[in-house]
């Protein structure tokens, strides 16, 4: 295990020199990830973790390399999946201690987890409907012990619960919910419960700081807070209520946006994390933490359309979730461009507009940052790896490893 230190600060305009000579010898669009920003992210997650592990959520990264020097940092344990067939592969390539943190349907899958005892001891996959233990039961190719861990409903219900905010995830909400449904588990041959789950989006996942938008701020603080009160109350009743029925081996919460809050529970074991390596734009509406983006795209200027315009390649790579501009990359380097309102993120040509485009020639290169983390993995075979102005490394992401998964 290695221990990092925050490297120094950079700037955009040391940043983007740097870039663009690191990656001068190459054709654009073009992904890129600094080692010197990845690492300083990883260790302000491991300080914000005060001692508790951080499991990588590995949809956020999906590549592999950059998984294993994630884990290869001290602070770092485990790996929280996305798919069976993920886990699966991950497994077979050397990982361990896979969480599977989204019920799966895949049949083929749980014929192979339960055919093999070694990866049946190294994936544990969340469920919370008994439908999901019958599933399971029909693939059944073998005898292997399934691990399972439960997911919690963590969203925020007011007006005796004519209100909800958070996602909607598990059924599963109250300390007897779950309690009766890990006794259903415990009673089933090759089941059997190791720990428990609850992902609080509406705190890790919304910033609490909207760019000119001062009232909005100040509601998501405030929900924010009730929910970080109610959730703590019930997590802690719910992880007692469990240990009448078995020993739990850990408890996992939060994410990026609330490793503070989240581990300061003591019933929490341990706190997910991914896109806080990478950094995409929506973390910059945090108060509680301010990152590095590690994680960009470039894109080749090819046209001057006119004074104070230029067309890049593409770069039309919108982001999952609500359709919004929130969602579209956004121009990074060089700083003052910004998008022709009647036209955004094209699918094969994207104006740009701003002063800063003047200064911009034929093959030039724009930086983006993409609105989240992983999913610009799913555009692109490979990331090259840049350390000073330099590419040290180009590795494959999932999608280069002709893994596609989603």
């Amino acid at each position: 295990m290695v221990m990092l230190e925050p490297a120094p600060s950079a700037t955009p305009v040391s940043d983007r020199a740097r870039y663009d000579r690191a990656t001068a010898h190459l054709d654009g669009p073009v992904a890129v990830v600094d080692l010197a920003a990845f690492d300083a992210n990883a260790a302000d997650l491991v300080r914000r973790a005060g001692g508790k592990p951080i499991r990588v959520a590995s949809k956020s990264l999906r590549c592999r390399a950059l998984l294993e020097r994630a884990l290869a940092t001290d602070g770092f344990a485990g790996v929280m999946s996305f798919t069976l067939d993920e886990s699966l592969w991950l497994a077979r390539t050397g990982l361990r201690d896979i969480l599977l943190a989204y019920p799966s349907a895949d049949r083929d899958g749980f014929a192979a987890l339960t055919a093999d005892p070694e990866l049946a001891r190294e994936i544990t996959v969340v469920l919370d409907d008994p439908a999901q233990l019958d599933l399971i039961d029909k693939a059944r190719a073998g005898d292997a012990e399934v691990r399972v861990c439960l997911e919690l409903d963590t969203a925020l219900h007011l007006l005796g619960g004519r209100v909800r905010i958070g996602a909607r995830r598990s059924p599963l909400r109250t300390p007897e919910d779950l309690g009766t449904f890990a006794e259903a588990v415990q009673r089933r041959r090759g089941f059997r419960v190791v720990g428990l789950m609850a992902y609080e989006g509406h705190v890790a996942g919304v910033g609490d700081r909207v760019p000119g938008r001062p009232v909005r701020s100040r509601v998501i603080r405030l929900m924010q807070t009730r929910a970080r009160t109610e959730l703590a109350e019930r997590r802690a009743a719910v992880v007692r209520r469990l240990r009448q029925v078995t020993e739990l081996e850990f408890v996992n919460g939060g994410g990026t946006g609330s490793v503070e809050s989240t581990v300061a529970e003591r019933a929490v074991t341990e706190v997910a994390a991914g896109s806080g390596l990478y950094v995409p734009r929506l973390f910059d509406n945090y108060r509680s933490f301010h990152g590095r983006p590690a994680a960009l795209f470039g894109q080749p200027v090819v046209r001057r359309p006119g004074v104070g315009v230029v067309t890049v390649l593409g770069g039309g790579y919108a982001a999952s979730g609500p359709a919004g501009p929130d969602r579209s990359p956004t121009p990074y380097l060089p700083e003052g461009l910004h998008y022709d309102p009647t036209e955004g993120a094209g699918e094969v040509q994207t104006p740009l507009l701003g002063a800063a485009a003047d200064d911009l020639l034929i093959g030039d290169r724009v930086w983006f940052r993409h609105a989240k983390a992983g999913e610009l993995c799913e555009r692109f075979a490979e990331l090259h790896l840049i350390e000073g102005d330099r590419v040290v490394r180009t590795v494959p992401t999932y999608r280069g490893e002709g893994r596609t998964f989603l």
